[in-house]
């Protein structure tokens, strides 16, 4: 099937915000197409986003260096663009305002949210839009040029929304601590070997309808520990522990899967799977009384993505009968 016309990284420009802010119901449709807003979020996700694709690519690595950089991305934006990292008075904390604060860090937090930024606003983003354009997912999608103004367009976003998004300011030895991580992480993604040879295969091909499952049961385990982790158990320290083994039993069980790479229709599968629960999540959402902001049309984004995920997945069907 011929590929779309339009730049692929144009498509990802567009669509990581669509996914980690608009079918999140992070910010719901009348939040997210207010022309302010629209902007801010597309210069700050969909510049990121290409960026870190772009180094990946040019530094010939593989997901585990792109799922570093998303970290690093994750803590720009939540910790250097938006305080939340920092500030207790953040409009989503909840719960987690106090639970898990500690040294002027909201760590808990920091935590979740560094995990949810690496997936769901980086690598899933980056992932269907290669299955898009797979004719040209080993090659960069922006010239040097390009990639610059990237760069200079998020660190701009960033600056701005640290200086007029809230009038908290955070320590400055904890913020100077934000800085090293984000470097720290973009080095280590950088130093990473480069992309390895798959091993040989341990348990045999797993069908995309497990895969799709896995990637279901992994998403939900992560939101109810983020949301009901706080009245789960007392100690925060449980809470982050928790997430990093759910993460590092996915990632355990992805390099089984995959030891001889994944094929793409196994690959939308983890995608599509993920982004499952947060298309059941939507029109649930928008009648949830409880909410404070207006959630209406949250339905219809869910269906839209649910359309967009069946579209791309019969794409790929016949892409694969082809070869």
């Amino acid at each position: 099937m011929q590929e779309s016309r339009v730049p692929p990284a144009l498509v990802l420009f567009f669509l990581s915000p669509m996914i980690a802010e608009l079918l999140s119901g992070s910010a719901p449709p009348v939040e997210f197409f207010n022309p302010a807003g629209f902007l801010i979020l597309t210069s700050l996700y969909g510049s990121g986003a290409i960026v870190v694709r772009e180094l990946v690519i040019r530094w010939d690595k593989g997901w585990t260096s792109l799922l570093i950089l998303g970290a690093a991305y994750a803590i720009l934006e939540e910790g250097l663009m938006v305080k939340s990292i920092f500030d207790p008075a953040w409009m989503d904390l909840g719960a987690l305002a106090t639970f898990g604060r500690w040294a002027g860090v909201n760590w808990v937090w920091a935590v979740m949210l560094t995990i949810y930024h690496a997936t769901f606003s980086i690598a899933i983003p980056i992932l269907l839009v290669e299955l898009m354009f797979s004719s040209r997912r080993e090659f960069p999608w922006v010239g040097r040029k390009a990639f610059r103004l990237l760069v200079l367009l998020i660190s701009v976003v960033a600056v701005i929304g640290f200086a007029w998004l809230t009038p908290y300011r955070p320590p400055i030895p904890q913020y100077l601590g934000a800085v090293a991580a984000t470097i720290a992480l973009g080095y280590g993604a950088w130093k990473l070997p480069h992309q390895p040879k798959p091993r040989d295969w341990t348990r045999g091909p797993v069908g995309p309808r497990r895969l799709a499952l896995f990637a279901f049961a992994a998403t939900l385990c992560f939101f109810m520990l983020l949301y009901a982790g706080p009245f789960l158990t007392p100690f925060p320290i449980v809470m982050i522990v928790a997430a990093f083994c759910l993460v590092a039993l996915v990632g355990m069980l992805l390099t089984d899967f995959g030891s001889r790479g994944l094929a793409e229709s196994q690959e939308f599968a983890l995608a599509a799977g993920a982004l499952g629960f947060l298309i059941l999540l939507a029109p649930l959402q928008e009648f949830d009384k409880t909410r404070t902001d207006n959630a209406v049309g949250m339905s219809l984004v869910g269906l839209s993505f649910l359309v967009f995920l069946v579209l791309l997945g019969r794409r790929i069907g016949r892409r694969s009968k082809v070869t």
